[in-house]
């Protein structure tokens, strides 16, 4: 990995924006760092300036506004636990939050940068020379996808942990470019293409998830991976009951967006995880096979409804 040639740490959203602007072409947002920086490692991921975003403590803070609750996009993950509100009305973030990594880099990573974590795959997620002695992929400038063979869509996958809680408690997140302030569907911003994963202008700065205060949520959130500790995940399923009925399903791990099923507790749960298994677009590119992890998602799914509807 070579050396950066620049290296600025901004005071404010608008600074930072300014100088992201400035240098659009070549530029990385770094926050935690837990997620980039390896990827920067590994050669995945280049950029000749860094614009550390850590230094703005406007993105810092979990707030209530009438029946919404703000989280700031730097809240690390660890510093979630704390907050009283998330305990009692969001408990399964909290869940979620935990399983991300390991102690040590819960107290680093942020919830922002969990959101905007890159898609994953075992034939991309290597080093430099294992990739160019297997050969590259769709992902990293090849022209052929490893995991299937086809040359037309990349199946990297999409990882985050606490996106599905969010996604399926209604989250919406606000982002902020030079142009202004938006506020957009969380679940609205997964492309489900595996180079491009995300929508959102490489420029825009991802500054708070809002979560709505005027619903009850009951949610299960489960997760599959080889250790409890440190490794990504290779299923995540949320599923969410509000006080009206209204039941969402949220499936990472096996797509690369989150698979979202949606209905009521007046449906039949099966016919909700045929369409669950039917959209999610698993394929070898995992440490447990694309076979354990399609049944691993029945097994979720069905234990996840057995625990709301009882």
């Amino acid at each position: 990995m070579t050396a950066e040639k620049t290296y600025i740490k901004p005071a404010t959203v608008t600074e930072a924006l300014r100088i992201a602007n400035e240098h659009s072409n070549d530029f990385c947002y770094v926050a935690g760092g837990t997620d980039i920086l390896v990827n920067k490692y590994q050669g995945n991921k280049e950029c000749s300036c860094l614009i550390d975003i850590t230094g703005l403590a406007e993105l810092k803070t979990i707030s209530i506004a009438g029946d919404q609750l703000k989280i700031g996009a730097l809240v690390r993950l660890d510093e979630l636990k704390k907050h009283e509100v998330i305990a009692i009305k969001f408990p399964a973030l909290l869940i979620a939050a935990q399983e991300v990594a390991s102690p040590m880099l819960r107290k680093t990573a942020t919830i922002g940068g969990n959101i905007l974590c890159e898609n994953r795959c075992s034939f991309y997620n290597q080093s430099e020379w294992w990739r160019e002695a297997i050969g590259y992929c769709l992902k990293c400038d090849g022209d052929v996808c490893i995991a299937t063979g086809g040359k037309k869509a990349c199946f990297s996958k999409f990882v985050s942990d606490t996106a599905p809680v969010l996604i399926s408690a209604g989250a919406m997140i606000e982002l902020q470019d030079i142009d202004g302030v938006k506020i957009i569907p969380l679940e609205t911003i997964y492309t489900g293409d595996g180079v491009k994963p995300r929508n959102i202008p490489d420029t825009a700065i991802l500054t708070n998830i809002i979560l709505p205060l005027n619903h009850d949520f009951n949610i299960v959130f489960k997760k599959l991976r080889p250790r409890e500790a440190v490794d990504f995940t290779s299923l995540t399923t949320a599923v969410s009951l509000n006080e009206k009925g209204d039941i969402k399903i949220v499936i990472g791990g096996v797509d690369p967006k989150p698979v979202v099923v949606e209905g009521t507790a007046k449906g039949i749960p099966e016919d909700y995880i045929k369409k669950a298994l039917a959209k999610s677009r698993v394929v070898d590119n995992d440490f447990y096979s694309r076979k354990y992890r399609r049944e691993m998602m029945r097994l979720f799914l069905e234990q996840s409804f057995e625990e709301l509807l009882k």
